[in-house]
């Protein structure tokens, strides 16, 4: 059984039995403050504060691997595959470098994309390979892609569930952060109701079948506003 936490922006806390990881942890530039998650891993996307406040974990008995790039990585039977891309082109000249993490914990599938910009190539799309629940950032096409951008790369990956970032709320530094608000992803997607949760719970028997639609799911950051 693994539990995901919203806790702000593009930080997301997936705690399983096989251990905790926090991805993309931020500071407080965002409208947050995700207080000092405790983690075994952290991964980091791209090197901007926003995305790799490192310092803000707290270590799991005194271990914390932090994976801040393309690879293979294993911790605590966390199996964490690393594949890069760019922010707004496809190689990375105008904005750098961002990474996508594929992980597996309690034997469902994770995928955080990031700082996504751009497209998705054949190849990365083979490296991601096949996702249960994919976290997906809202932009407005400036460091990060635009909803309708966004909705073509699920349709390509197929996740059982989505679970978008940077949703907006009063906290949420929209115009600063170059952000679209939620509710322009949630049309996109074709969505005319949803409801919002505190946390979400995904095991291999509750994630969606092959043979039905990609659900949506849409997480309240728990983190504190400054």
């Amino acid at each position: 059984m693994a539990e995901i936490l919203y806790l702000g922006h593009a930080s997301v806390r997936i705690r399983g039995r096989e251990g905790i990881v926090v991805l993309d942890p931020c500071d407080q530039s965002v409208g947050f403050d995700i207080g000092k998650p405790t983690a075994q891993v952290v991964t980091i996307s791209h090197n901007k504060a926003d995305h790799n406040n490192v310092e803000v974990v707290k270590p799991l008995r005194d271990t914390l691997f932090v994976a801040d790039g393309p690879g293979e990585y294993e911790v605590s039977n966390i199996l964490i595959r690393g594949i890069r891309t760019a922010h707004t082109d496809g190689e990375g000249k105008k904005h750098g470098h961002n990474t996508i993490y594929v992980m597996y914990i309690d034997d469902v599938a994770f995928c955080h994309l990031g700082d996504l910009g751009h497209g998705l190539t054949a190849s990365q799309l083979d490296e991601i390979g096949s996702v249960d629940v994919l976290f997906v950032p809202v932009g407005n096409g400036n460091h990060v892609i635009k909803p309708d951008g966004m909705v073509e790369i699920i349709s390509e990956i197929a996740p059982k569930v989505v679970v978008p970032l940077y949703n907006d709320n009063q906290q949420q530094r929209l115009e600063a952060l170059d952000l679209e608000p939620l509710s322009v992803f949630v049309h996109q997607m074709g969505i005319k109701e949803y409801e919002t949760l505190d946390k979400a719970v995904f095991t291999p028997s509750t994630l969606p079948r092959e043979d039905e639609e990609t659900k949506i799911v849409i997480l309240n950051p728990s983190g504190v506003a400054v």
